[in-house]
């Protein structure tokens, strides 16, 4: 798995566990504040997101949550 697949795999866990009330943009700040990346690159990291369908109308889709969850157990181990 590359560096971009760990990115992506992260930030669908983000989107995956944030709170009832949270919005994209919320999850955005709270992973550009871990330093994980800077705005610039959160921005387009979501953008790709959205163009391959995990995000749809604010939220994950079923392709989305699929891969959170299997992003969720990987890093369980």
């Amino acid at each position: 798995m590359g560096e971009e697949d760990i990115i992506k795999s992260v930030t669908l866990l983000g989107i995956y566990k944030k709170e009832q009330g949270e919005s994209l943009n919320d999850v955005m700040i709270m992973l550009v504040e871990t330093g994980m990346y800077k705005m610039k690159e959160a921005k387009q990291v979501f953008k790709e997101l959205k163009s391959e369908l995990y995000i749809s109308n604010g939220e994950l889709t079923l392709k989305g949550i699929t891969e959170a969850k299997r992003a969720e157990e990987m890093f369980k181990q």
